[in-house]
């Protein structure tokens, strides 16, 4: 019974990727991660909510604080991340936690005020917060306590030694994509990117990987919100026409952005079959997938099957869809645990948050490093006939280079 009990936490939990003895956290002997792609349901008898007295999930022995926007801007998020950490509590068998759940009101005040709170109240590690304001103002009380943060921001600038950033950061994303786009021959990169604070990140990320791979970057433009045409007319002779010296396209923007882009680069004649377009996970999104231009394109994510099964079982007791962050939660909360189990006083020391081969979680294998960004496996997805299809697994492990 008790093996049963632990094939099905471990089905669910997150695991330490090959760190973990074979009897615990079902890792193989040999290093390598067990099968962890089917989730099983609690069981009937744990499928009441965890005990929840004054803001806390558990009444172990090792206090960890979640942070988030329970109220105020953001809360609807922050309401998902507390409940993903409450049923990995559940998932991972009740364990040895006592979740301090704050409220940071959306706002950095808010943040400095619940990490001052948590930490007065014995927390060894903080949980959150979302917003990267609120992550710089909760890092202060954290540092000053010689504390670590396990953060939900996809802002690298707020990553730092002991700040760490669990999100899905998009630097991944291009590092994937674009090595999956050398690999199949592609050489001779362009892009069009916007003018945004989004579109600054993914644009040294993106030079650096191109470099990287030894290809050529042929020409890039930016263009200021919904108003891509004259960026794209500058860029016309390079993508489209006899002439094309480009063979890949880099095109990261929201959906929104991309519903703009798309017809304007049909309009002038681009031709996806030729000129190969390719993104990050903001496409994984019927708004882009539906686009002519964007067909046969590719763009590297979390594998989505983990996700699903969490979604499904996030459904069946609160009732609602998850938001696509809201594993994050689920993960921060199964890693603190994980932590617990396996590593003793030296469960949030930065030598362990920051191992090498990395955690398997809900959306696959990732690990931090010691400025604090995070690498992750990512699948390459194709679009086809407006659908997303998986045309590179995910690796099971990272490699040096962190992909």
């Amino acid at each position: 019974m008790a093996l049963r009990r632990l094939r099905a936490a471990s089905s669910v939990a997150l695991l330490l990727t090959g760190l973990l003895p074979a009897g615990l956290g079902g890792c193989m002997s040999d290093g390598s991660p067990a099968p962890r792609r089917q989730a099983v349901a609690p069981p009937a008898a744990e499928a009441a909510p965890a005990a929840v007295a004054a803001g806390r999930i558990g009444t172990g022995s090792v206090k960890v604080a979640l942070i988030a926007p329970l109220t105020g801007p953001g809360s609807a998020i922050g309401t998902a991340l507390r409940n993903a950490a409450e049923l990995a509590y559940e998932d991972f068998q009740k364990p040895d936690l006592q979740i301090l759940v704050k409220d940071d009101r959306g706002a950095p005040e808010g943040a400095r005020e619940a990490a001052q709170a948590a930490l007065g109240e014995g927390a060894e590690i903080l949980l959150g917060p979302l917003f990267a304001a609120n992550v710089q103002a909760a890092a202060g009380a954290a540092r000053g306590a010689g504390k670590p943060i396990v953060a939900f921001s996809t802002d690298s600038s707020v990553a730092a030694k002991g700040v760490y950033l669990i999100s899905f950061l998009p630097q991944s994303e291009v590092d994937r994509v674009v090595d999956e786009a050398t690999a199949g021959g592609r050489r001779s990169f362009a892009a069009l990117i916007p003018d945004s604070t989004y579109g600054n990140a993914v644009e040294a990320q993106f030079r650096e990987a191109v470099a990287r791979r030894g290809a050529r970057l042929v020409a890039l433009e930016r263009y200021p919100a919904a108003d891509p045409g004259p960026a794209i007319a500058r860029l016309r002779p390079m993508i489209a026409g006899p002439g094309a010296q480009a063979d890949a396209l880099f095109l990261p923007d929201t959906p929104t952005g991309l519903s703009a882009v798309g017809p304007a680069l049909t309009k002038a004649g681009f031709s996806p079959a030729r000129v190969r377009p390719i993104g990050t996970a903001l496409w994984n999104d019927p708004r882009v997938t539906a686009l002519p231009a964007f067909q046969g394109g590719w763009f590297a994510a979390p594998d989505g099957a983990g996700f699903a099964s969490f979604a499904q079982r996030y459904q069946a007791r609160f009732g609602s869809v998850p938001p696509r962050v809201a594993s994050l939660g689920y993960d921060a909360v199964s890693l603190a645990a994980a932590l617990t189990r396996q590593y003793g006083s030296q469960r949030f020391a930065d030598t362990t948050l920051t191992i090498p081969a990395g955690f398997a979680g809900l959306d696959g294998t990732f690990r931090f490093r010691p400025e604090g960004t995070s690498d992750r496996a990512l699948a390459v997805y194709e679009i086809r006939n407006g659908a997303a299809v998986v045309v590179s697994p995910a690796p099971k492990a990272l490699g040096p280079s962190g992909i």
